[in-house]
């Protein structure tokens, strides 16, 4: 177990947040924040750290603990404000599947089996000595499997909250929905990304279902961008689920007609060459940039005219929050409740329905084509987002600590 790992920078820090706390902060409580793995770069590990760091400094005794550790760790915070905690030494590596009777029985087989059970008993207690250290607290769950994970530690002192950070319809077609009805009406609160999201929940009867939005990982800058770059963007993992053909197809529709436009491609993962292919292959590869991972995410927010969403599924992606913080509208198809909560269709962005390419072109067409409908989308996108600022939701926080005491 490694204790008070620091996880790194990550574009623009929020400092001062205790400033817009209201009366909620005047108590230090004790609160620990545990994900199966917390320190890969990816979307709800940024939101741990976020909120991690942001309780930190208000003052409450605050640690990050991950069940595993990435094999690709990430730093989020220079000077975290809070203590990380890592309890198996190694990452994951599943089991292959045993394909008969014969081979389940297997000696090298059951050893096996024997050790990773020792192991995560090992990892098991480790957690039940750190939960050991607070009189009393609260325990935040990053997700159903690490609530399925923690079910088995002792933590009689503390408050459990759950989240989960996809959609309602996310959960029903994965095993989540099954785990979340299993264990999250033991917890203090269910903790959901969009009204409509805990309402789906609710009438699965799930009583304590409630909604808490993700912070945004930085401080919204004093000025929108200029949106006058000729920059579509896409933000996240070149994956699967991305979809990120359907823009690459869309972008080598528009840029004949459009001299000077690029797409630019966020994040890092394994469909790196596949996609570059399709881009030379319909003749676009010299205006589409693959960027890598970014350090500084407001600051590439603010080089695009343009976000594009093109996912198969998406529950409250945060990309389109940040972008907005930005003044960036954003194109996207609308794929639930947590998207329609950020993008107002013909307010702040557009949205067209899931899977119509068409429909999706002609949209990002108008943006790319009409900067005066850029601008007036973009600065709805900035006031509409600014709720989700780090303050605000530290204080929503706060008061719901305090409801779960009364």
């Amino acid at each position: 177990m490694s204790g008070g790992r620091a996880s790194g920078a990550h574009g623009g820090a929020h400092r001062g947040v205790r400033a817009g706390a209201g009366a909620a902060a005047a108590r230090a409580r004790t609160v620990f924040l545990v994900g199966i793995d917390v320190d890969s770069m990816g979307g709800s590990q940024r939101v741990l750290h976020t909120l991690a760091q942001g309780l930190g400094e208000r003052g409450h005794r605050t640690e990050l603990i991950g069940i595993r550790p990435s094999p690709e760790p990430y730093r989020y915070h220079p000077d975290p404000a809070y203590r990380q905690t890592t309890l198996y030494s190694v990452p994951a590596s599943p089991l292959r599947p045993a394909r008969s009777l014969t081979e389940r029985l297997a000696p090298d087989r059951l050893l096996e089996t024997r050790a990773r059970r020792a192991e995560r008993d090992r990892a098991r207690a480790r957690l039940a000595a750190r939960f050991a250290t607070a009189d009393r607290g609260y325990v935040v769950i990053g997700s159903p499997w690490a609530v399925d994970w923690l079910s088995a530690v002792d933590r009689p002192q503390l408050k459990s909250i759950g989240q989960y950070h996809e959609s309602f319809a996310q959960a029903r077609a994965s095993a989540n929905l099954r785990l979340i009805l299993r264990h999250y009406p033991k917890l203090e609160k269910a903790l959901f990304l969009s009204e409509g999201d805990a309402a789906d929940f609710r009438r699965q009867r799930l009583p304590n279902a409630a909604v808490m939005p993700n912070p945004l990982p930085f401080t919204p800058p004093p000025t929108p961008a200029p949106l006058d770059t000729r920059r579509i963007g896409a933000v996240g993992r070149l994956e699967e689920i991305k979809r990120l053909d359907r823009l690459i197809d869309a972008f080598a529709e528009i840029a004949p007609d459009r001299p000077g436009w690029e797409l630019h491609l966020f994040g890092d993962g394994p469909l790196g060459p596949e996609l570059r292919g399709r881009a030379a292959r319909l003749g676009c590869a010299g205006k589409v940039v693959f960027r890598g991972s970014v350090r500084d995410v407001a600051a590439a927010y603010r080089e695009l005219s343009v976000l594009a969403l093109t996912s198969e599924r998406e529950g409250r992606p945060m990309a389109v929050a940040e972008a907005a913080a930005c003044g960036v509208p954003a194109v996207s198809f609308d794929l639930s409740d947590g998207v329609r909560e950020l993008v107002a269709d013909g307010r702040t962005g557009r949205l067209v329905r899931p899977g119509d390419q068409e429909a999706f072109t002609a949209a990002l067409r108008d943006l790319v084509t009409d900067g005066a409908l850029r601008e007036r989308l973009g600065r709805a996108a900035r006031e509409h987002v600014a709720q989700l600022a780090l303050p605000a939701v530290l204080d929503r926080w706060e008061a719901l600590f305090d409801e779960i005491d009364r």
